[in-house]
């Protein structure tokens, strides 16, 4: 029998290299290259011999040299993502779809979180540019100008040229929700309207006005509250603005909240209130994020297939990176009503079950 070769590792690294892989399998270089890189040139290779060349790379534990690889090919196989927030309950399940997706075509991506800040967002747009990204995603961002590079935004709603807008359907989620809360006999109904930063808010709001009237709803100013700044990203941050709308005294039997944070804030200060949820006051919700299922109680919201969400934002990107596809301006996803107990029949009478003076527990300190 003869003696197997020697694996060749480069020299002050101990790295195996692609050669070794190469002469372990008795084929070139090349075409284990293509084979594992899996480019179009592999697609000639016998399935049999791919295993035996994934085999070999892995009993040689080779690691591929990936800035070789991105100077020899001029590409860094690199996607930059650009979020509002990482770390919030919207932001980071599309993340988490997107590095689902990207991961399993072998690309990485890079995140920074600009909060809103627009200078931030400029410099941390150029910092990736810089860095040699293929393309951008952008999540809950409002672009103004035409990006550089293939761009996809997830709920970025502005048209911008040459950006792919992936949303969902507002029209279709707001019918759902308030057809659901009219068919329970709610007639009046208060909303809470999204900050000004969010690029959902306008949309949404537009959406909910006009399910509003088609279901003979009357949307009347008093029972209107409008968040601001970073109310919609946290349900302690949105406590004021529900105290606000109680302390209006008007009568509701319904909130419709701008997203999950909002509403479940909203629950959290009617029940300080004395109230009973739905008893006396149904609570929806929008997004279906982890928390709406295991709040006290659980949440009716009208679901975004946020994971998903990211999976098609990467895909389309990649396609447009590797001219599979041509620039789609706007891809709809189509949104689900998920009932649970925060809504109810209309069972009040008479007087409003609201109190005109709300017992409320101070904020907790900062």
């Amino acid at each position: 029998m003869k003696p197997r070769k020697t694996q060749r590792v480069s020299k002050g690294t101990g790295a195996v290299t692609l050669r070794a892989v190469a002469e372990r399998v008795g084929l070139t270089p090349g075409t284990v290259s293509a084979v594992l890189n899996n480019s179009p040139a592999c697609r000639s290779v016998p399935e049999r011999t791919k295993q035996r060349i994934f085999e070999a790379a892995r009993e040689l534990n080779y690691r591929p040299n990936f800035l070789a690889r991105a100077l020899r090919v001029k590409r860094t196989y690199t996607i930059g993502v650009i979020a509002a927030e990482i770390g919030d309950s919207y932001g980071s399940v599309v993340i988490s779809g997107i590095e689902q997706f990207l991961r399993q075509q072998n690309f990485f991506y890079l995140t920074v979180a600009h909060r809103h800040d627009r200078e931030l967002l400029e410099r941390y747009s150029q910092l990736l540019l810089e860095r040699g990204v293929e393309g951008f995603i952008t999540v809950d961002t409002s672009l103004s100008d035409r990006l550089p590079l293939p761009a996809v935004a997830v709920a970025g709603h502005r048209p911008v040229e040459g950006v792919t807008n992936i949303v969902l359907d507002h029209r279709r989620a707001a019918q759902l929700a308030l057809q659901h809360l009219v068919e329970l006999g709610h007639k009046d109904i208060a909303f809470m309207r999204g900050p000004a930063v969010s690029s959902d808010a306008d949309s949404r709001w537009e959406a909910i006005y006009a399910a509003a009237r088609e279901n003979g709803v009357n949307v009347r100013e008093e029972l209107v509250v409008q968040l601001e700044g970073h109310a919609a990203g946290d349900p302690i941050a949105s406590y004021p603005f529900m105290r606000q709308l109680l302390g209006r005294g008007q009568r509701f039997t319904a909130l419709f909240a701008y997203n999950d944070n909002s509403a479940i804030g909203a629950i959290h200060v009617l029940q300080e209130a004395g109230l009973r949820v739905p008893q006396d006051v149904s609570v929806v919700g929008f997004d279906d994020i982890q928390a709406a299922a295991y709040t006290t109680p659980s949440l009716t919201t009208v679901r975004q297939p946020l994971r998903k969400m990211g999976e098609i934002a990467a895909s389309t990107l990649l396609d447009r990176i590797e001219a599979r596809q041509e620039h789609v301006p706007e891809i709809a996803v189509a949104p689900e009503l998920v009932i649970r107990q925060s809504t109810g029949p209309e069972r009040s009478r008479g007087p409003a079950p609201i109190p005109s003076e709300p017992r409320l527990a101070s904020l907790p300190a900062e």
